[in-house]
């Protein structure tokens, strides 16, 4: 026990004393702060396009369009601004769509340009729009024309059907109010509290995710870097396999939980700042029921499930390329629970899920995602059973691959690597 801390102490310390880390620790934050706000900084940097209406059927439409166009709250950014109709006014379509597809088309800086041109004629039943725009890829401008022309299109129905301007706006103007009650919440009306064990348990499941990620990099490099060297096998000499592996798992999980916890303490920090409400709710949840026990149940035990088998293959590998090349089924496996995990949150009890609850390589994710809806005791009991039983044959049998694959030379040999699974050679 002894000198499977004091390796788990001698990796976590190379680790933590590389400026690299510290460095990462602190961009990370910066990297996914940068992300939050990409999308506002690009919205309030791009000018409002300037759009052109034509309306030939003599009716509301450009008045429609200017009220959707509009900004819907004070301060907010309009979604297009409609400036003259250059060459206008136009009585048909051809020579409206010749001048304003010119307009369109000619460069910003030119006088007389436009970022959009919306065309409105009549049609058999109700209007054709004509929508030329500059920048095709962006469907804002288009969602909103065809939102405001649908809209006017209906106020026009109920007109020639008899109902008046009055009676159309109380119409539009009726909300039922709906009251969502729940035998699960504690007040029976079901609120933002009741919901978070939901989102708390997708938390866990991608904070899992994020660690069995980084934790296999520095598994694996670890573990081929001493092998090239030679360490392993003077390790060997004078502490027993599982005493490395142990001690090389619980080193590498000291440090993600290092960096995780920095992370977690800073968005504990924030999230009491700006919400002090829910982070009150959330970590009465998580402390007041046994929520943080059962998430942290499915959190050691897939850690533990996945390190085992990184340290394996990595012992195995000469070389970083060949650890990734081995790795990469195993990459596009642990991309299939992520797709689940957001169904998660509002189907926890699909039988879907539920079944893949029992398979050991999603059990950790699909468990945590599914903390919500309080699985049934003989499910958790189960499902966390097969998972560390799944560990336990996976240390069972990697304690004697790993001593050949630490003792093996060249490059990985898939023949050697069975063997060594089914031998169970003496380590």
């Amino acid at each position: 026990m002894i000198r499977l801390l004091r390796i788990a102490v001698r990796d976590y310390l190379a680790y933590v004393r590389t400026p690299g880390f510290w460095l990462s620790i602190v961009l990370m934050p910066v990297g996914m702060s940068t992300l939050g706000f990409a999308s506002t900084s690009m919205n309030l940097s791009t000018p409002v396009p300037a759009v052109a209406v034509v309306d030939l059927t003599g009716g509301h439409y450009a008045h429609a369009l200017r009220a959707a166009f509009a900004p819907e709250q004070p301060g907010q950014r309009p979604v297009a601004l409609i400036v003259p109709t250059p060459g206008g006014p136009f009585h048909d379509a051809a020579s409206a769509t010749a001048r304003l597809r010119t307009s369109v088309a000619s460069p910003s800086s030119a006088p007389g340009s436009l970022d959009a041109a919306v065309i409105v004629k009549p049609a058999t039943e109700g209007v054709t729009v004509d929508l030329w725009t500059r920048n095709a890829s962006d469907p804002t401008l288009e969602r909103a024309v065809q939102g405001a022309t649908r809209e006017e299109l209906r106020r026009e129905s109920l007109a020639r059907a008899g109902v008046g301007e009055a009676a159309l706006k109380a119409i539009d103007a009726l909300q039922p109010q709906v009251i969502a009650y729940s035998p699960k919440a504690a007040a029976g009306r079901v609120s933002l509290k009741d919901k978070l064990p939901g989102l708390a348990g997708f938390g866990m499941g991608i904070l899992l995710w994020m660690v069995v990620l980084t934790g296999a990099g520095m598994l694996l490099n670890s573990v081929i870097e001493e092998k090239s060297s030679r360490i392993l096998e003077v390790m060997l000499t004078s502490a027993s396999v599982p005493e490395i592996m142990g001690g090389k798992i619980l080193g590498v999980a000291c440090v993600t939980c290092t960096v995780m916890g920095v992370w977690l303490s800073l968005g504990s920090i924030l999230l009491t700042w700006l919400r002090p409400d829910i982070a009150g709710d959330l970590a009465s949840i998580l402390f007041t029921g046994g929520m943080i026990g059962y998430l942290l149940l499915y959190f050691v035990g897939g850690y533990l499930m996945f390190a085992t088998l990184y340290v394996t293959v990595g012992a195995f590998c000469e070389t970083t390329r060949e650890a990734q090349t081995l790795l990469g089924p195993m990459m596009i496996l642990l991309s299939v629970p992520v797709a689940f995990m957001s169904q998660a949150i509002t189907h926890p009890d699909s039988p879907l899920l539920a079944g893949l609850s029992w398979v050991p390589i999603f059990t950790p994710f699909m468990m945590a995602a599914r903390a919500g809806s309080d699985p049934p005791a003989w499910q958790v009991v189960g499902t966390a059973a097969v998972m560390f039983a799944t560990t336990a044959l996976e240390l069972w049998v990697a304690a004697p691959a790993f001593k050949s694959g630490a003792l093996a030379s060249g490059r990985f040999d898939m023949k050697v690597f069975v063997g060594a699974l089914v031998r169970r050679e003496a380590a």
